[in-house]
C-alpha cells in the first residue's frame, strides 16, 4: 500500500475514536494556528467527521477566547487592500465609496461583539 493511503487511513482511524471536549478543543486551536477561519476549521472538522454538536461548545466561542473574530478580521483586512489601492489610485470614486461602507461595516462589527 502507497505511504500517502496509509497515512490518510491512519489519520481516519484516528479521528474516528470519540475525542474528549479537551482533545476537540486543542484540535481546533491547531488548526487555528495554522492560520484558518471558524469557518474552514469547521469544514476541517466535518471532513474528519467530528461535528461540534457533539462536544456542545462552538468553534466561534472556543476561537474567542485567542483569536479575533474572523468576519471582524476579514473586514479589517478588506478595509486595509482598498485603503492600499485609493493610495495609488485617488480620483477612483467607488473605490471612496467602498471604504467608507466597509468601514462603517467594520464599525457595526466591532460594536456588536462589544454587547456580546
Amino acid at each position: 500500500m502507497p505511504k500517502k493511503l496509509e497515512k490518510k487511513q491512519e489519520e481516519k482511524e484516528e479521528d474516528k475514536k470519540k475525542l474528549t471536549l479537551e482533545e476537540y478543543v486543542k484540535k481546533v486551536l491547531e488548526l487555528a494556528d495554522k492560520g484558518l477561519t471558524a469557518e474552514k476549521i469547521g469544514e476541517e472538522l466535518k471532513r474528519r467527521s467530528i461535528h461540534p454538536k457533539e462536544h456542545g461548545k462552538k468553534i466561534s466561542k472556543i476561537l474567542k477566547d485567542k483569536y479575533v473574530n474572523p468576519d471582524l478580521k476579514n473586514s479589517e483586512e478588506k478595509l486595509q487592500k482598498i485603503e492600499e489601492h485609493l493610495k495609488k489610485n485617488k480620483q477612483d470614486k467607488k473605490a471612496k465609496r467602498e471604504r467608507s461602507r466597509v468601514f462603517s461595516q467594520v464599525r457595526k462589527i466591532k460594536k456588536y461583539l462589544k454587547k456580546l
